[in-house]
């Protein structure tokens, strides 16, 4: 490696070493299970929103959504980022603080599985095995996605093999969430999203001033067919059609956070419900303008390309364009060299803080609510935490098993994970807040066919291609909710008990 390239190494080092520094400094604070998954439910507004929004975005901010940018124009990332923004905004709005109310009444839940269980009075704890299961079955890929873009970060700037530096960033990533639990990921999701926020912007101003002007920049881009349409897409050099069917299909991404298990934990985990609100404005801003901005980068990174930059990217190879322009901006100088250290620190921060996130919240569904709640293995609040951190380790181990594969996308993991978590939980989730009338049998089978469904459309419906085309989230989503009303009003109405408890969770 040349100085240049020792001098970003260096800088990515002490990002990466103050990361597991704040895990070793939470370790000495968790005395409970409760502490170690939803950090004693002391999160203050401003650290609930960013770390709630870092550990939404990943990778997938930085390398994903450039990248589809890059290869087919304003339509597909604009309609996702527009979706993802409303859905950002409603889950604030109408889930947060009823959850944050809700689990505490019921028995004080710390997971997703445990308070579907609790709401539900459900004795036979299938709800929970249900539930802990699909987490497990989304979180592995969504997790390997993570730890595949920082191999791809590794590999293509130090030049070593792909797959030592997904380990070892893999190894990192673990270390601190294993050590600090829920409260070292918030805090570092805080300053990570920070780090996120200013890794867009530089790249953002670097790759300005290389091609000569944001003007520059959209006079290239209108250059192509169906490039800046809403209503087009840019493939293989032509305009093609992107109508109604597809608009709605990328605008369902916005469902899924109904049901995203990483990000209902900050809800759960809000200081006080009446900051909600704060948390609220906070999060709803910074997606807006973060993905707004790394749509624009597509669009930059395409300027560069025309005007001979950079090389021209294709297929996955795009998620790799903010790597590049990092590279560049290294180049200036030893200043440069510091701020190109702190963009490919983004990226790790992009994918560390949604892979501690869904470490905690997987890892919590197996020790406490399969080892407990299904197996009833009686653990002690100490036996309790050394599980959780073995299940850290054993779920990371298989996520990077499945990131083995160098040419995976980051987009198209994220996507079929958020799916999957958007239309099991998501249903549920709404229902079991807002509908007094639905009950456990409508909960089992609306996670079910949401699974299911999720397969069936992503591997044998979506491929016939035409109307069929839609994103996997929407028809499953519909159909789980649909069958979760349907079985709810065909069975027992629920008991008196779980009424009560509703009406007070609702405030009635």
């Amino acid at each position: 490696m040349d100085s240049r390239t020792w001098g970003i190494f260096g800088v990515i080092i002490i990002y990466l070493l103050g990361m597991v520094a704040i895990g070793v400094y939470y370790m000495k604070k968790n005395s409970s299970a409760g502490d170690y998954y939803l950090g004693g439910r002391g999160l203050g507004p401003f650290v609930t929103a960013m770390s709630a929004e870092a550990s939404d975005m990943s990778s997938w901010l930085l390398m994903g959504l450039p990248g589809v940018a890059y290869l087919t124009g304003v339509a597909d990332a604009a309609w996702t980022a527009i979706g993802l923004a409303i859905g950002t905004y409603l889950n604030w709005l109408i889930v947060a603080k009823r959850l944050r109310r809700y689990t505490e009444i019921s028995n004080n839940s710390i997971t997703i599985p445990g308070f579907f269980s609790n709401r539900y009075r459900d004795k036979s704890k299938l709800l929970v095995a249900i539930s802990a299961i699909f987490i497990v079955i989304f979180f592995i890929p969504y997790t390997a996605s993570g730890f595949a873009a920082c191999g791809k970060l590794f590999s293509t700037l130090f030049h070593v093999p792909y797959a030592q530096a997904m380990v070892v960033s893999a190894i990192v990533i673990v270390a601190y969430t294993t050590l600090g639990g829920f409260s070292a990921a918030s805090m570092t999701d805080l300053i990570q999203s920070i780090v996120m926020t200013g890794a867009l912007i530089c790249v953002v101003l670097f790759g300005i001033s290389t091609v000569g002007g944001a003007d520059v920049v959209m006079n290239d881009a209108g250059e192509l067919p169906g490039y800046l349409s809403l209503t087009q897409s840019y493939v293989d050099g032509a305009a093609a059609e992107y109508g109604t069917i597809k608009i709605a299909s990328m605008l369902a991404w916005g469902l899924g956070y109904f049901g995203m298990p990483h990000v209902l934990l900050r809800f759960m985990a809000i200081r006080d419900e009446n900051e909600v609100k704060i948390s609220r404005r906070i999060a709803s801003v910074w997606v807006v303008i973060s993905m707004g901005v790394a749509i624009f980068i597509g669009l930059m990174g395409h300027s560069m390309t025309e005007n001979g930059i950079i090389d021209t990217l294709t297929g996955a190879d795009s998620e790799k364009l903010i790597i590049m322009v990092g590279t560049l901006m290294s180049k200036t100088g030893a200043v440069g060299v510091i701020i190109a250290g702190l963009i490919m620190s983004g990226i790790l921060a992009c994918t560390m803080s949604t892979a501690d996130s869904q470490l905690l919240a997987a890892s919590s569904s197996v020790s406490e609510d399969l080892l407990k709640g299904v197996f009833h293995l009686n653990l002690n609040e100490k036996w309790s935490l050394v599980a959780a951190r073995i299940t850290v380790v054993v779920i990371s181990i298989m996520g990077v098993l499945m990131a083995i594969d160098p040419n995976s996308s980051v987009f198209g993991i994220v996507s079929f994970a958020w799916a999957g978590f958007g239309a099991v939980f998501g249903p549920v989730m709404l229902l079991a807040l807002f509908w007094k009338r639905s009950n456990r049998y409508g909960a089992m089978v609306s996670m079910l066919s949401g699974g299911t469904m999720i397969f069936v459309w992503k591997y044998l419906v979506r491929p016939m291609g035409g109307a069929w085309d839609i994103y996997e989230l929407l028809p499953a989503f519909l159909v789980a909710i649909t069958l979760n009303v349907i079985v709810s009003l065909a069975t027992g109405a629920p008991e008196r008990e779980i009424i009560e408890e509703f009406n007070k969770a609702v405030g009635k």
